[in-house]
C-alpha cells in the first residue's frame, strides 16, 4: 500500500484504537498531505539506537502498535534460534522516565508473554545500563529498553539487548528486522499478555552494588572535601546516582530539585541533552549560590553524564565528552593495577586520539570501533569468549570504554555507556584533584601540555522529512565521488568500505562515514544520524596551542559548510 492507502486503514480497521484513529482524522488529506506522508511513506527501521522516532499514529512514528510488532518479530526471532529455552530464559524489559515508555514496555511485555515468554519487568523508571545488567542477572535471553535517551520530548524509542546484555549490532539487527518485515497485519499481533509469565522486579540494590566495586578512590576524608551539584534532568538517574554517591563517601551532593521531578515533558529545559550547555544551566546557577566545585547532569535514561567544572577564573565550564573521556582515562590508568592483566582501551572511530595516546603511555592496549556503544560492548564479550576458550591472541581484560557523546564505561557489570559509575568516577577524580589543589580544568591543561592540544567539535545539522533524508543521502554520494576538500588530507577512510583497524579482528561492519585525516593528524568525519534526521560533522584538530586550534577549526568549518551548502 502507498502511504494514502495505509492512512485509510489505520482509520478505518478496528485493529486499531478509538485514540489512534481520532489523532489521525484530525489531519486533513489536502492540508496536512506532507505530515501524513512522513507518517506512512515507511516503517520505522532499526538504527544506531534501535528503533526510535516521533511518537504518533503511524508506520513511521513509536506508537502501541510498532513496539507490538517489533516485540513479535522479535519473539519469532528468538523462537526460531533458541526454540523453548527462549521462553524460559525470558527478556528483561525496563524504561525510562519519557511519555509512554511505562505503556510502551507494558505493550511489550504483554506481546512476549502472550507468545509463552516470561518476562522480568522494571516495576519503575530506571537507568539503560540497570536494563543491561538485569539481562546478565537474571540470564535472560533478551532485554528490551523503552527510550529515547537525550532526544527531544516528543520522541521514544525501543532499544534491543542480546543475551550478553549488549545492544544488538547491525547484523543482529537485520535479522531481528527481517522478521518484523514479516509481520505485514497488525492484527496477528497479540496485545492481551499473559500476567503470571509477568514478573514486576527491582534490582536496583544489585546494580548499584556493582557499580560501587569500580571506586577507585577509599579516602573518605577526601571526598568529603568535594561539593556537588547534581540534576538527573526529569530522568532516571535521581536514585541511582545520588545513592552510589552517598554509599561511596560523598555527603555534600546537592540535587537540583526542579528537575529531580520525573516528568517526560522536560518542562525546565530546551532538550534533555547534557552535551548541551542550556540543560545543565539550572545547575551551575545552583553550584554558583552553594559555591560547589562540580555540576553533573545526567540525561533520562541515565546512560551519559555532562560536566561542568570551574575555570581559572572561577567560572563554570562545560567540559566535552573527549575532554571527561581522556580525564578518566588517566585517572583510571593511574588508579588501577594491571599487574597479570591484559588490558585494553575501546573507543569509537569518531572520538578524539587523546585518550588513546594517555591509554598507550601506560602500556594499554587501544580498539577502535564504529560509532554507538554496542560496538564497545560487544568487544568485551569477544574479549571474555576469548577467555572460555583459549584465544590468547584476543583475550583483552576490558578496562574503560568511552565515545565522544558523553558515554563512559567502566566494569563489566553492563555492556551499555553507563552515567551512574561515570558520575562516580568523575566525582572521585575531581576529590582527589581538588586536594591536590587542581580542578578538572587544570588536569586537563597539564594532559594538553603533555600530549599536544586536542579542540574537538560536533556540529549536527537536522533536514526533516523525506526531502531531507534524501538530500543527506545525496550530500553522502556526493562527498564520495569528489577529492577531498581539504589541501592537505593524506587519507580518506570510507566505512561503508571493508576498514581493517585491527589485524586481530578484522574488518569493521560497514557503516554510512567519511573520515578525512589531515597531515597535522587532525581529521574531519561525516556520517548520518541513526536516531534523528540529522547529519553530522565532527572536527578533531590537534595544535600545539588553542589559538593556533581555533583558528585551524574556523577555517576546516568553514570550508566544509560550503561543500555542503549547509
Amino acid at each position: 500500500m502507498n502511504y494514502l492507502d495505509e492512512y485509510d486503514f489505520w482509520i478505518s480497521d478496528p485493529c486499531f484504537d478509538s485514540d489512534t484513529k481520532a489523532e489521525l482524522k484530525r489531519l486533513d488529506p489536502v492540508k496536512d498531505k506532507k505530515e501524513i506522508e512522513d507518517r506512512f511513506y515507511q516503517n520505522l527501521s532499526f538504527g544506531t539506537g534501535g528503533l526510535r522516532g516521533i511518537m504518533g499514529a503511524g508506520t513511521n512514528r513509536i506508537n502501541k502498535y510498532t513496539v507490538g510488532r517489533a516485540t513479535l518479530g522479535l519473539a519469532k526471532c528468538l523462537l526460531e534460534r533458541f526454540g523453548e529455552e527462549a521462553k524460559e530464559r525470558g527478556v528483561a524489559i525496563g524504561y525510562d522516565t519519557r511519555r509512554n515508555s511505562k505503556s510502551y514496555s507494558m505493550v511489550a511485555a504483554n506481546v512476549l508473554s502472550a507468545m509463552g515468554f516470561r518476562v522480568y519487568l522494571h516495576s519503575e523508571a530506571r537507568p539503560t545500563p540497570q536494563l543491561s545488567f538485569s539481562v546478565r542477572y537474571w540470564n535472560c535471553i533478551a532485554g528490551i529498553v523503552i527510550t529515547a535517551s537525550h532526544n527531544p520530548k516528543e520522541y521514544n524509542g525501543y532499544k534491543v539487548y542480546d543475551q550478553y546484555g549488549c545492544q544488538l549490532v547491525p547484523s543482529q539487527a537485520e535479522t531481528v528486522t527481517k522478521y518484523i518485515n514479516e509481520i505485514q497485519d497488525y492484527r496477528t499481533v497479540c496485545f492481551t499478555g499473559c500476567p503470571r509469565l509477568i514478573e514486576h522486579v527491582d534490582i536496583t540494590e544489585e546494580f548499584l552494588n556493582a557499580v560501587g566495586k569500580q571506586s577507585r578512590l577509599s579516602d573518605n576524608q577526601i571526598k568529603k572535601g568535594l561539593s556537588i551539584v547534581y540534576t538527573p534532568l526529569h530522568g532516571t538517574g535521581f536514585i541511582p546516582v545520588t545513592s552510589v554517591l552517598h554509599k561511596d563517601g560523598f555527603e555534600n551532593l546537592v540535587c537540583v530539585a526542579e528537575q529531580a521531578e520525573l516528568n517526560g515533558d522536560f518542562p525546565t529545559v530546551v532538550s534533555p541533552n547534557p552535551e548541551d550547555r542550556r540543560a545543565l544551566e539550572m545547575g551551575i546557577s545552583l553550584a554558583e549560590k552553594t559555591h560547589a566545585d562540580i555540576v553533573l547532569g545526567t540525561d533520562p535514561d541515565c546512560d551519559r553524564v555532562g560536566v561542568a567544572v570551574r575555570d581559572e577564573n572561577g567560572n563554570f565550564a562545560v567540559l566535552t565528552g573527549n575532554q571527561v573521556g581522556a580525564l578518566l582515562m588517566d585517572y583510571i590508568g593511574n588508579h588501577t593495577s594491571t599487574a597479570g592483566l591484559k588490558p585494553a582501551v575501546i573507543k569509537t572511530v569518531v572520538t578524539s586520539e587523546l585518550g588513546a595516546e594517555i591509554a598507550k603511555k601506560h602500556g594499554i592496549a587501544v580498539f577502535d570501533t564504529l560509532t554507538g556503544f554496542k560496538f564497545i560492548g560487544e568487544k568485551i564479550t569477544q574479549f571474555e569468549k576469548a577467555k572460555q576458550v583459549g584465544r590468547k591472541e584476543i583475550d583483552y581484560d576490558f578496562l574503560f570504554g568511552y565515545e565522544e557523546s558523553y558515554g563512559y564505561l567502566t566494569g563489566t557489570h553492563a555492556r551499555d555507556k553507563d552515567a551512574v559509575v561515570s558520575s562516580l568516577l568523575i566525582c572521585e577524580m575531581a576529590a582527589e584533584y581538588k586536594a591536590e589543589g587542581k580542578t578538572l580544568k587544570k588536569k586537563l591543561e597539564e594532559l594538553y601540555a603533555e600530549y599536544g592540544y586536542y579542540r574537538d567539535e560536533l556540529e549536527s545539522f537536522t533536514i526533516k522529512g523525506k526531502e531531507g533524508m534524501e538530500r543527506i543521502k545525496s550530500i553522502m554520494e556526493m562527498l564520495r565521488k569528489e577529492p577531498s576538500p581539504f589541501s592537505n588530507t593524506v587519507k580518506i577512510i570510507d566505512f561503508e568500505k571493508d576498514v581493517i583497524i585491527n589485524e586481530v579482528f578484522g574488518a569493521l561492519p560497514k557503516s554510512n562515514v567519511l573520515k578525512y585525516v589531515l597531515s597535522d593528524s587532525s581529521w574531519i568525519a561525516i556520517r548520518p544520524s541513526g536516531t534523528e534526521p540529522k547529519i553530522k560533522i565532527y572536527y578533531s584538530i590537534k595544535a600545539d596551542s588553542k589559538d593556533e586550534a581555533e583558528i585551524k577549526l574556523s577555517k576546516i568549518q568553514t570550508i566544509i559548510k560550503n561543500k555542503l551548502g549547509l
